[in-house]
């Protein structure tokens, strides 16, 4: 049975996140640190959701009440109490996953496991017909982990020695053990009950059904992943640095094979949830983060962060802060602008240096050069914001809208003092505190504005 045939109606998942993470050195339990915006467990329980039709099993333990709140109803989760380690975490599973022919088994802490790459775990066990099917990985370097050793012919596991026992002949072996396991299900759960307790510690280990396997003259496959940064296990903040390097790249690659242009892919940061069309440049020292959309032919940075945004085509965004908000095609914003949430920003509209905008709609055509502040307003087309406007839109208590009508023109300095409006085709002079609505063709000056002609 090749890989993408695997039987998912007879396929459980389990995903042992039970373990205290005292490595981590934090408060937080260590399933709940976050990987490329999203916490380990929700990763490992995406990737089981590609695999199966029922929901995955997670062994909970430490901080499991958080643990369970994080995924919700995504998984049906069991708890592991006392913690007595691996293999007493995946008999907790039994009672819910018993019936199925093949388990599948992750580690909460090896979050970059692809889909294919536990496809063709699970095809391993099915097509030998093996007791045990285990992820692999040659390590350059495999000091500290148990060894995998194979017979002559190379297809066949005889055994994990771990380190500190190991022969010098053993020692250099190069292939080490992951931690991803499918199982013959009518074999798994006898088996585990045969598991004794480890001497030094009373801890039962998963590992130990290996041997158990072979006694019982059952295969043991190994599968070793051509992808070693897919096996990264995070029990360090150094790991998790290292997983989000690998990520990174992964991301990165794909978005430069889709058209892309990422013209230092080493300081570009792009979350999975990002589409980005062809031909756009992305910048050094760029973040895109949550559920974002960039059109095409867009240029994006540098230093620029974009935040569960929707960009059209040919926009340019230059070392600014863009969070949930709304970009028409050919908009230019930046340098050193901040679109908070709710800003709704038409085409063809110029965004200068220093300009913030919030809960705000921007007509097309519209140009905010410089040094000005418009939140909870509402802009017309072909409107001029001279440097320094300023929409005053609280009052201490509430917050208040303001109105500009479409080809107004803003003059500097202008403070808008909400709720208030300014009409089709009005002006404001320099320095005006506008208290009151300016009606559709008239200029306003002074302090407080005061409608001084009409202008058609």
């Amino acid at each position: 049975m090749m890989p993408e045939e695997i039987d998912r109606a007879r396929l459980r998942v389990v995903i042992l996140a039970a373990g205290l993470g005292t490595r981590m050195r934090s408060k937080r339990p260590k399933m709940l640190h976050t990987l490329g915006g999203r916490t380990l467990i929700e990763r490992c329980v995406e990737t089981a959701a590609r695999l199966v039709d029922d929901r995955p099993i997670v062994v909970t333990g430490y901080g499991g009440e958080a643990v369970r709140a994080a995924i919700a109803d995504r998984a049906v989760c069991v708890t592991q109490d006392p913690p007595l380690g691996t293999g007493h975490a995946l008999a907790q599973a039994e009672a819910v996953a018993r019936g199925a022919q093949h388990i599948l088994v992750t580690y909460g802490d090896v979050p970059l496991l692809t889909p294919e790459l536990l496809r063709q775990l699970i095809g391993l066990c099915e097509s030998s017909g093996a007791a045990i099917a285990m992820l692999t990985v040659l390590a350059d370097d495999p000091r500290g982990f148990g060894r995998v050793v194979r017979d002559s012919s190379g297809e066949r596991v005889l055994a994990i020695v771990e380190d500190v026992a190991c022969t010098p002949e053993q020692r250099a072996i190069r292939e080490i053990n992951v931690g991803a396991y499918c199982f013959d299900g009518d074999w798994l759960w006898p088996a585990l009950q045969r598991v004794r307790p480890n001497p030094h510690n009373g801890e039962y280990f998963l590992t130990d059904l290996i041997a158990l396997a072979i006694a019982d003259g059952r295969e043991v496959r190994a599968l070793p992943a051509e992808d070693r940064s897919a096996c990264i296990g995070i029990n360090t903040r150094a790991d998790l640095a290292r997983a989000e390097v690998a990520l990174r790249r992964r991301i990165n690659h794909q978005h430069m094979l889709n058209g892309v242009t990422l013209l230092d892919p080493d300081t570009t940061y792009i979350e999975e949830g990002v589409t980005i069309g062809a031909d756009t440049v992305i910048w050094p020292n760029t973040h895109l983060l949550g559920e974002t959309r960039i059109g095409s032919e867009c240029q994006i940075g540098p230093n620029t962060l974009i935040a569960s945004s929707l960009l059209g085509d040919r926009v340019q965004v230059v070392q600014s802060v863009v969070e949930d908000s709304q970009v028409a095609d050919d908009v230019h914003i930046g340098p050193f602008a901040h679109l908070r949430a709710g800003a709704h920003i038409g085409p063809g509209v110029h965004i200068g240096n220093f300009a913030e905008i919030k809960n705000s709609t921007l007509g097309a055509g519209t140009r905010m050069g410089h040094f000005s502040y418009l939140g909870d307003a509402t802009v017309g087309a072909d409107v001029n914001i001279g440097a320094g406007t300023i929409t005053c839109n609280y009052d201490g208590v509430r917050k208040h809208r303001t109105v500009i009508g479409d080809h107004a023109f803003i003059g500097s300095d202008t403070m808008l003092v909400a709720p208030v409006s300014v009409g089709h085709r009005a002006r404001t002079g320099a320095g005006a505190v506008v208290t009151k609505d300016v009606p559709d063709d008239t200029l306003a000056v002074g302090l407080p504005a005061r409608v001084i002609r009409k202008l058609r």
